[in-house]
Order: C-alpha cells, then structure tokens, then sequence
C-alpha cells in the first residue's frame, strides 16, 4: 500500500512505514512471537538480550527450546512475581539516586519488566526515573557510569555523523531526544552527562505514550562544556574543553540535522531537550520548516502549562483574557508558556495577538520587563516589553501589576517569598500559583509554603512531585505540572498520524485534551493524577493527529475512524511474549 510515496507494511501497527518485527506494538498477546531470524547455539545470549530476556519467567518448554537448561535457577517465577520482589527491592533503598541506579540496572538487563514496573507504578516510579532524581544523577554521571546509553556525537566526529548514526543497531527510529548538556533542569551546563535527561525522557515515551523502545534513540552532542567543576573531574566522561560556539557549534548540528533526516526520514521526530535559550530558540526557528522538531522547554511545558490554566479556570471563573499573568523568568519555558497563552486567547477573542500580549508580564534577572529597557532586551524577550515604568523587585511587580496567575520559571529556587504569595493572596480571593522549575530544590516555593502564607487559598502547582499537605484540617493534593502529562503523548500523535511537521495548532490541541475531574478540582487540583496516564496519552495522541489531518501534514492515510482506539491499539506493551 503506497503512503505518503513510501511502502508501508500492513502489518506495522504504528503508522510511517516501520515493520513491527517481533509484534513488540501490538497491544494483544495473542500471538507467539520467536526472536530469532538464525538459530542459536546456546541461550546464553538470549538472557543477556535486554529486549527478550524473562529472566526466571521462562517456561520449562522455553527452557528446553532455546538452550537454556542449567543457566537459570530451577524456579519459574511469573513477571507479576517479578514485578513484585523488584518493587519490594526499590523500597528497601532510602537514597533515591541509589533507586535510580537499581532502575537503569533493570532497564540493562529487562526491559519488559523495567517497563512493566514503572507502567504499573507511575507515581511512585516516575520521581525515580525523572525529575527531580535525574537532576542528581545528571551531577554525578561521570562517577556512576556503568554502561553507555544512546549515542555520544562530539566534535571529534564531525564530518562522520551519518557513519555514527548507522552504528546505531535499530534502523527503526521514529523518535529522537537529543541535548548538548548546556542547560539541564535548574542545574546549569552539564556538558556531556546531561545524557540522562534524553534517556529518562525516552522511557517515559514508551512507559506513559506506548513508543516502542526500540524506536527510541537518546542522543547527546558533547560540544565541550564551561563547567570548570567538570573540566577538573577526572572521572568526567566527555570532551575535555570549553564549549564550542558560532560557526564550529552551528556546523556540527547543521550536519546533525542533516545526517538524522538521511538516515532516518522525514518522519523521525526530533526533540530538543535543555539546550540553552540563545541556540534553543535558533534551532527550533532554524529548523521547523525542513523536519518534524519540537522544543519540550519551549512548547512541552507551554502546552502542559496552558493545560493546568483551562483546568483552572473551573476554580477562578471567568476565560483567559479576564486574567492577568506575571512570569519569574523570561527563557525558553517562560516566554514559550507566554506565547501559546496569548494564541488561545486569540483562538477565543478574535483579537490580535499583540493585544493579548499586554495582559501578560514578564521579569527576568533586571526586573519588570518594560518599554524603556526594549534596545537591550534579546529578541525572544522583546514582544514581552510593555508601558510601565522600570520595577527591579519581584514583590513591588506583584502589587503594580496585580495579576491573577504567577507563574515561576526562573531555574532559581525560593523565590517566591512569603511577601510575595501573601501580596498574590492580598489581590485574589484565589491566587494560583506554579512554581515551575525542576528539580525540587530549584522551585520558587514548595505546597507548604504557597498553602500556609496565603492560608489555604491558593491554587498551586509545581514542575517536581510535592507531597500533599494539610492545612487547618483540609488536605491540599498539589498538582505537577509535568511535560510527562502531554510530551509522550503529543509524539505518540505525531507518529500515528505519519505527520511531517509541528504546528503550534497541535500544541494547542494537546492542551484541550485536559482529563481533570470534579473529583480533583475539590482536592485543589488542576491536574489528573498520573495513574490514568496512559488513557490520557491515548486521549492526547488522538487530538494531536486529528489536528494534523485536517491541517494536511499527516502522511499516515486513509485516516483511522477512531483516532483513540487507534492510538490504543499502537501502545507498546511491556508483557512478556511466549518463546515458543
């Protein structure tokens, strides 16, 4: 069958062409499924095959069939079984790095069972294998490297980028996370240990969107790094030397871009993670005209963001142009989140997006963002300066502006101090407050704080997992704004529809798909808890592609009638296969 001028195979669940070899998409277990194109000698290899190792879960027949007789113990354990004694492991650590480190472990060895563990276990699981543990061990991946993950790209392969893509064994990719380590969470450059932000980012790709894992591909261009802290560890594992800039930094990601496309296609999605303002803005601007790119900094949070604020407005009455919006921190997740508010409100108004922009304010490291500071201003930055005399503190801007909403993305911890969420709670009956930035120690505030200085009024909302928190006898849930809510499930759209590029429509169809209840709204939260992840991904995937359909950029036809069985019935499904 001819799609979009490439032969698809019918039996691929996932739409873009790419044969399911194994069935490892199909969301039924019906079928047996051999992982073998040539017959083996012994089974020593298949155990040590993270993509089919069951571990103690292989039958006697398994056993007898694939030569592994007298290299297992005699018990036959099921992966429930598993599941079970490897949670009762997890728990027995009190060192969260040390639970990250038993995970990735897990993910080396089996990698059904490592998804099938953080799938069943989400909330509990999801602070493990992402923010804020990941920020810790980004700091101390040098010191706790066992086994490389994903690909290394430095400048010492420039001119040779395709040659080390091929040496990527899956020709399979349909989904890129790549960084160069310059901006990680709130924790600054980290140069090439920022690699364990594209591999935590990819298994929740597979774990909350159903991406197959072998469609997976971490990337990390190491361009050297201005940590003078890393530069003098001597377990530091990437290039020893400052970080390129200009033309040698634009070249190599000029013949990055150019390479992944190549080899890949047109249809790979590559997302940008934590790249630094000044390159992150250039190369999604650069970019989206010529591949299928997406900023999670910029757009992710934006839409998850938007998200929580249409949540939200069931608690503050009135639509988003009633509301006044003041940001800490002007950057990519600052003025991304900025930008899409002020589209929505077009969307529902009518009115220009210049004129929804002076409803929201910005102050960065000087101050209010104003008129008079405009010629020193960077570009991203600009659209963001408005008529009002100069403010440099964060508290004197909260009482001029007097906004509805505060919205924290500074990278800089604890600074919203109790005379600013006390003046938020002086203007609103109902003050909503997201403090956004990761890990936990780089919030603007925690729950207790934002409850108990504006007693027990405010909305609140952060980037890291709180816990919940009681306040004169009433229990507070603080929600998360996490990207996990809609970045899995936006990529899971893009590739089921076969879509070729990124429209900011997308993004805000992504934030529509909102799944918050009555339920939550009375425990004060703006967010659904991650337990019905999947469902919501499911939910996401299908507005995502429906929106590229009718924009003509999905290249996946004739189109599927039901956009959500469809995303369903893709989902990866980490239950172990019979060998037989």
């Amino acid at each position: 069958m001819m799609n979009g001028g490439d032969l698809v195979n019918n039996k691929s669940a996932v739409a873009g062409g790419v044969e399911d070899v194994y069935g490892e998409d199909v969301a039924t277990m019906e079928q047996p499924v051999t992982p073998w194109t040539v017959s083996v000698a012994s089974g020593y290899t298949l155990i040590r095959d993270l993509r089919h190792n069951k571990g103690l879960a292989f039958t006697e027949k398994e056993r007898d069939a694939h030569y592994l007789r007298g290299l297992l113990p005699p018990a036959v354990l099921s992966q429930e079984l598993q599941e079970k004694r490897m949670m009762h492991n997890l728990r027995q650590y009190e060192v969260p790095l040390q639970r990250y480190m038993a995970m990735m472990d897990l993910q080396e060895r089996n990698e059904r069972l490592f998804y099938k563990l953080l799938i069943d276990n989400v909330e509990e699981l999801l602070p493990v294998v992402y923010t804020p543990t990941v920020g810790e061990a980004c700091q101390k991946y040098g010191s706790i490297f066992r086994r490389p993950q994903g690909l290394y790209i430095s400048l010492k392969e420039k001119g040779k980028i395709l040659e080390v893509l091929k040496n990527w064994p899956e020709r399979s990719v349909q989904v890129i996370v790549v960084t160069d380590g310059e901006r990680i969470l709130g924790l600054g450059d980290l140069g090439c240990q920022g690699m364990g932000i594209p591999v935590g980012k990819l298994s929740l790709y597979t774990a909350l969107g159903g991406v197959r894992p072998s469609a997976c591909l971490p990337i990390t261009i190491d361009v050297g790094t201005n940590n003078e802290k890393l530069l003098n560890d001597e377990f530091y594992t990437g290039l020893r030397q400052r970080r390129a800039t200009g033309q040698e930094y634009d070249e190599l990601l000029h013949e990055f871009m150019s390479a992944v496309k190549q080899n890949y296609g047109e249809k790979v999605l590559i997302q940008f993670e934590d790249f630094a303002n000044h390159n992150a803005f250039e190369l999604l601007a650069r970019y989206s005209s010529s591949h299928l790119v997406f900023n999670d900094d910029i757009q992710g949070t934006a839409s998850v963001v938007l998200a929580g604020l249409i949540a939200a407005l069931k608690l503050l009455g009135g639509t988003l142009a009633d509301h006044r919006f003041l940001f800490l921190g002007a950057g990519e997740a600052g003025t991304g989140i900025a930008e899409l508010i002020a589209l929505e409100m077009s969307k529902q108004t009518g009115n220009p997006i210049e004129e929804n922009r002076k409803k929201i304010w910005l102050v960065d490291s000087k101050g209010l963002i104003v008129e008079s500071r405009k010629q020193s201003l960077q570009h991203f930055k600009k659209p963001w300066a408005h008529e009002h005399e100069p403010v440099t503190k964060l508290v004197d801007a909260v009482k001029a502006i007097k906004p509805t909403v505060l919205i924290g993305t500074s990278g800089v911890g604890k600074q919203f101090t109790k005379e600013v969420v006390e003046a938020m709670a002086s203007i609103n009956e109902k003050p909503l407050i997201m403090a956004l930035s990761n890990p936990t120690s780089q919030a603007e505030c925690t729950a207790e704080e934002a409850y108990t200085w504006s007693e027990g009024r405010a909305i609140f909302a952060s980037g890291s997992p709180f816990d919940p928190f009681e306040y004169n006898g009433k229990v507070f849930v603080p929600g998360q704004a996490n990207n996990a809510y809609i970045f899995p499930g936006f990529g899971l759209g893009l590739i089921t529809s076969g879509a070729i590029r990124v429209h900011d429509d997308m993004l805000l169809a992504a934030s529509l798909a909102s799944q918050v209840t009555e339920e939550h709204f009375e425990k004060g939260l703006i967010y659904p808890p991650f337990t019905s992840i999947r469902k919501i991904s499911a939910n996401i995937a299908a507005k995502v592609a429906a929106k590229a359909y009718e924009l003509g950029l999905a290249s996946h036809l004739p189109q599927p009638k039901d956009l959500v069985k469809y995303a369903e019935s893709c989902m990866y499904n980490p239950g172990y296969r019979s060998y037989l």
